[in-house]
Order: C-alpha cells, then structure tokens, then sequence
C-alpha cells in the first residue's frame, strides 16, 4: 500500500465543503452628491448585518450590528441636495477622512456578501471611492434586494424602492438618509424572506435567483 492510501485511511473519508447554515449578511446604503455614479462624491454609508439560519430558514435584523459614517469632503454638496439627505454644510465638511471611512466600512463587512436596493449604483460609488483612497476594491459579493423582490412577487408592479415600500406597508420616516433607508431595505427582506427561503437555501441558490431577474432585465431592454 502506498503511503499516500495509508495517509488516507488515516483522515478517514473527505468531508465535503458545504456552505455554513449560519451566514451574515450585510444590508448598504449610501447618499451621494447626486445620481451619477461614475463621477458624483460619497457623502454616506450605513450598514445593518442580518444573521441568516439555513437549517431554521430564519432571518433576523441585528441592530447592534451597524454602521453609520459621515465621509468628509473637500466642499459641501449642493442646497437641493442638502435638502435631500440632510447632511448639512458643517456635517459634511467635519466628517470622516475618506480612507479611514472607507477602511472601518471594509472592516465593518468584512468578506460577508453585500445587498443593497438597486445595488449597482451603492457597488459602482463605494468601489470607486475605494480605489481613489484605499488603492483597491472591495471583493464582497453584492445582490440586488430589488432583484428578490421582483423574482419572489412577479405579480407586484413595482420599481422604485418607495413603490416596494408602499406594497409591503413599511414607514420610513426619514427617507434619503441612510440609516434609515438600510433598516428599511432589511425590512424588506424580512417581508420577501418567506418566499425567498422557500427557493434558497444557500447563498449561491440567492445569488441564482437574482440573477434570473438580471437576464430577464437584459433580454427586455
């Protein structure tokens, strides 16, 4: 018997790698001097984990797992869009420097997937501020909630972030501000999460499905 079959024999049959029925995911905003993803400034981030239990296909909101960062810029964003987010002149101009911001965010997520609402723009703004200050991107992976929600109720006409609210019921008292709309966003997953768990059951089968929506969206246009 060779030694690579007695060394088998010893560590005994190979277990396979299956994904950890305890998972955390993390729920992005953020607010920005305006719509252009490719060329607007970070003004916010908030993030909310969420604690995930396949075996149980239960979902819960951590709410002491957050974070909330003001980055601090050069010059203060616009009246209208002050208006908007509501992060003053002096909020913005006394906020974080940008690469410690960005680092305690990518502290914060660590390698756990990312989900944010029309996650596209959130991605673009925060791994473009991250190569500007840190030299590199972030490598989480990032789902779209909107995606889910689309998939999991094909029945609703819904869009925008406010059109999903308005169907599921759910208040947001402060709307553009990001704190507020990630707990809002997590919210929405709660009310997505029984139909959801019921064709997932792990986090590539989310991924999965979400991107049944993406080749849906690129067929129609």
């Amino acid at each position: 018997m060779s030694w690579l079959h007695r060394l088998r024999d010893a560590i005994g049959p190979a277990i396979p790698v299956t994904e950890p029925r305890l998972a955390r995911w993390v729920v992005v905003d953020v607010e920005t001097s305006g719509l252009d993803m490719h060329r607007d400034r970070l003004l916010a981030m908030a993030a909310i984990g969420l604690r995930v239990d396949w075996a149980a296909q239960r979902i819960d909101v951590q709410l002491a797992d957050s974070f909330e960062v003001v980055l601090r810029q050069e010059q203060a964003s616009s009246r209208d869009n002050i208006l908007l987010h509501g992060i003053g002149v002096q909020s913005q101009l006394a906020g974080i420097d940008p690469p410690q911001a960005l680092q305690a965010f990518a502290d914060f997520v660590g390698s756990d997937p990312l989900l944010a609402f029309h996650s596209a723009f959130d991605q673009t703004l925060i791994g473009r501020h991250c190569r500007q200050h840190l030299g590199r991107t972030l490598r989480n992976p990032w789902v779209d909630i909107e995606h889910l929600c689309a998939v999991t109720h094909e029945q609703v006409q819904a869009r925008s972030l406010d059109e999903w609210m308005a169907h599921f019921g759910i208040q947001c008292p402060r709307r553009h501000q990001a704190a507020a709309d990630t707990l809002a966003e997590c919210e929405l997953l709660l009310r997505i999460w029984p139909v959801l768990s019921r064709q997932c059951r792990s986090w590539r089968d989310v991924q999965r499905l979400a991107a049944q929506r993406r080749w849906l969206m690129s067929r129609l246009h």
